[in-house]
């Protein structure tokens, strides 16, 4: 059903235009009390052999969604009644920004991909903890707070730019992800580079604390599939040493060779991160050998190219407790989630697990 409406609709649409409207009728289905509670019994069934416990949060799952999505923080609730245990948002950044020129977005429907180079367009730190703060949740997802630098100030100041979101965001995050991996904020990726690294995720660290003194707000990082092995060591060591709670592996990649793309090449050149189903491969690569470096030290996020259950359980096996989706949605619609918890507990059921726990990381274990 929704496959068809995409063909017939969204396919003709701009996929930022689409984007917009479908986020609308999410958001306007989730304030009406009835319909949301239909829809969340029809979409975001419960399966106890599924609940999560990461990050020292209880979660009804494992499936998140992705940054990217919600990137103001105005639809969690709506996110939530499709299914999603927890809803990541932003990337925001210190300031406001209307991110790249349009058009920005782009579907390599041949390839099930996106390419994007929206440029971390956000309402700013602010605006999106004033949001939050006059929030009356309706469902309760894990909500997940995505920081990266604001474009126009200057590496050297890049510090300060996360800082600054991180003591505005912090109170409100259930969890913080420091975004140093995406392709189109000039000069970001460089700050993946350990020397780097450190310092920025130290300030956000103590940042963090001075602003929620009650608790303690988990922070991961977010890294690029194009990290070079060693690298993905480096940061893997980085994590360990400074006490992080969490890596997010991946963002998008610039890659274009060696994934067998399919779809227009006029398409395939623009410039922006690829996500989707091409990027899966290496992605969970990059988790692998995450988990072989840090076991059960720290929390891993397996995002990039998920599509549907087993990918999810793939995620699960090579070391990931939580694991997250974008593109994907776009192409599968409304049921994804359903499909995906339906599929993660009919997996389980059948495996020599226990429990979720028990399988997280087996895979690598066995060949180490």
């Amino acid at each position: 059903m929704y496959k068809y409406f995409f063909r017939l609709v969204f396919k003709r649409l701009d996929p930022e235009q689409a984007h917009h409207l479908a986020f609308r009728w999410i958001r306007l289905a989730a304030r009406v009390p009835v319909l949301r509670t239909f829809l969340a019994a029809a979409l975001a069934p419960r399966h106890k052999e599924l609940r999560t416990e990461a990050l020292g949060l209880r979660m009804h799952g494992p499936f998140g969604l992705a940054a990217g999505f919600d990137k103001n923080a105005v639809g969690i609730d709506g996110m939530a009644m499709l299914g999603f245990d927890h809803v990541e948002i932003g990337t925001v950044t210190g300031e406001p920004q209307p991110g790249n020129p349009k058009q920005r977005l782009f579907r390599l429907v041949e390839d099930r991909a996106l390419i994007n180079r929206m440029g971390f367009n956000n309402d700013g730190s602010l605006r999106v903890a004033a949001r939050l703060a006059s929030r009356t949740p309706v469902f309760k997802p894990v909500v997940g707070v995505n920081i990266g630098k604001t474009k126009v100030v200057p590496e050297e100041e890049a510090v300060a730019d996360y800082v600054k979101s991180a003591e505005r965001l912090a109170p409100y995050a259930d969890y913080l992800v420091v975004n140093v991996s995406s392709p189109n904020t000039p000069g970001l990726r460089n700050l993946q580079a350990t020397e780097a690294l450190r310092p920025l995720l130290s300030a956000v660290r103590e940042a963090a604390d001075r602003a929620v003194s009650a608790r303690r707000v988990p922070l991961l990082v977010k890294i690029a599939p194009d990290l070079a092995d060693e690298d993905v060591d480096a940061v893997a060591d980085l994590a360990v040493e400074l006490g992080l709670d969490g890596i997010i592996a991946t963002n998008t990649t610039i890659a274009r060779e060696g994934l067998g793309l399919k779809s227009d090449p006029t398409l395939v050149k623009e410039t922006g991160g690829l996500s989707g189903a091409p990027v899966k491969e290496r992605s969970l690569e990059v988790l692998r050998r995450l988990y072989a470096r840090v076991g059960d030290r720290i929390t891993l996020v397996g995002v990039g190219g998920i599509e549907n259950a087993e990918d999810a359980w793939q995620r699960i096996l090579a070391g990931a407790t939580l694991v997250q989706g974008y593109s994907a949605f776009v192409y599968e619609g409304p049921f994804w989630g359903r499909a995906i918890h339906k599929g993660l507990a009919a997996r389980l059921a059948t495996s020599p697990y226990a429990t979720l726990a028990d399988a997280v990381g087996a895979d690598v274990r066995k060949t180490a």
